[in-house]
Formats: structure tokens, C-alpha cells, sequence
């Protein structure tokens, strides 16, 4: 029995890295943002009344931790989503917001996406937090076997999504620090389901100076 369980991990490990290999030369790289492109999104927030701001605001006196959120096969950003709001104690702690932004409010997906996400939402129209090269991945997400065991892993654990909106666009984790600190982690994914690991964000965060959080705050 072991050695049919190790012969069908080595077959799955080629059969995996055969397929990554594969799509991997039609995927276009990521670019890496700069914290100039990011400040001068122009956000929207998503609840009461509409109103528009430079996304540098966000981060200003504070720094951040901002997910930018790819709508559509949902289950994986409901999970990363649910993961990543696990941190609010430790981010409130230390003086550090979370938010998330989205490039399109199609129906009711933000409202259902809010109870998985202990932070503010807002509409990235132009897309800043997904470029400066927007990435899609498109039907090859189909031929990575990593995609199809994030999206099990994402209804085992009783996460359910849908196919609304434009679902291929690519997005990631930030954490920005304060004021010109500049972008301490930036997590692009690869597949659907790329997680950013939250150690790693937790770890960007405490680079933020706490001193000069306490000082904003009185």
C-alpha cells in the first residue's frame, strides 16, 4: 500500500509540474508596483453615500494591509479573505488597517463577500491594484492542478462561490507602510488560490513604526 501511495504522489507530482511548465509560458509576469502608481488610485467606497479618494489616504498615517480581490469562482478569495481577517486582533494591536479593494461591484458579490472580510471594501475602477501589468490567467487555470486542489480544499472547508462577473484577472496582498515607507510586501498570484502566507504579512506590519502610529492617534 505504501509504495502504491508514493508511486501515485511521484505521478501526481510530474503529472503537476508537466501542466505548471506548460502554462507558465503563456502566463504573462507579474510587474511590480511602485508606491507613486498605487497612491494615485482613484478609489470609491461601496456603502452609503459614494464618494471617490487617492488611495494614499489609506495608508497615510497608518500604513495598511489592502487585498486586492478577483471576483467569480469566489470559493478561494471567500478562504484567503476569511485567513487573511484572522489578523484584525493582531493588526488592531499594532495600529494597522485592512482593507480590501475590488475592480468591479457586480450585483450582490460585495455584500456577500463582507461577512468573509473584517475590513472596509472599495471599488478600484482603473484597476491600479491589479496592474501596472494586469495579469489573467484565463481557461489554462483549467489545466493546473494546483487551481482544481485550491478550489476543493476551498468547499471542503465550506466555501462556496459563483461564476458572476469577470473572474480572471489576477490579484494579490499588500502591506504598505506609512506616509513614503513604501510597499513592504507585495504577494501577486500565480494561480487561482495562491495564498499569501499570513506570516509573512504579519512580519511586513511590524516593519510599520509603531511610535509614530501611537503619536497619529492622539
Amino acid at each position: 500500500m505504501e509504495l502504491v501511495t508514493n508511486v501515485v504522489a511521484t505521478v501526481g507530482g510530474l503529472v503537476t509540474g508537466v501542466m505548471n511548465f506548460f502554462t507558465d509560458r503563456f502566463l504573462t509576469p507579474p510587474l511590480e508596483a511602485t508606491l507613486k502608481y498605487l497612491e494615485e488610485a482613484e478609489l470609491k467606497t461601496t456603502k452609503g453615500e459614494i464618494k471617490t479618494f487617492k488611495a494614499k489616504s489609506l495608508w497615510e498615517k497608518s500604513g495598511a494591509v489592502i487585498m486586492a480581490v478577483r471576483f467569480f469562482i469566489n470559493a478561494l478569495w471567500l478562504q484567503e479573505a476569511a485567513e487573511l481577517s484572522s489578523l484584525k486582533p493582531q493588526l488592531d494591536e499594532l495600529g494597522v488597517p485592512l482593507y480590501a479593494v475590488v475592480k468591479e461591484d457586480v450585483g450582490t458579490e460585495v455584500k456577500n463577500f463582507r461577512p468573509y472580510f473584517q475590513g472596509e471594501v472599495f471599488l478600484d475602477e482603473k484597476r491600479r491594484f491589479y496592474g501596472p501589468r494586469e495579469r489573467k490567467l484565463g481557461l489554462l487555470a483549467f489545466l493546473r492542478v494546483g487551481v482544481w486542489m485550491n478550489g476543493v480544499r476551498a468547499f471542503r472547508n465550506g466555501f462556496v462561490g459563483n461564476v458572476l462577473g469577470e473572474g480572471f484577472v489576477l490579484g494579490g496582498v499588500f502591506v504598505i507602510g506609512q506616509g513614503q515607507q513604501g510597499i513592504l510586501l507585495e504577494h501577486r498570484e500565480i494561480e487561482f488560490g495562491d495564498k499569501v502566507n499570513i506570516e509573512d504579512v504579519l512580519q511586513a506590519v511590524r516593519k510599520i513604526p509603531q511610535e509614530l502610529q501611537s503619536l497619529e492617534k492622539k
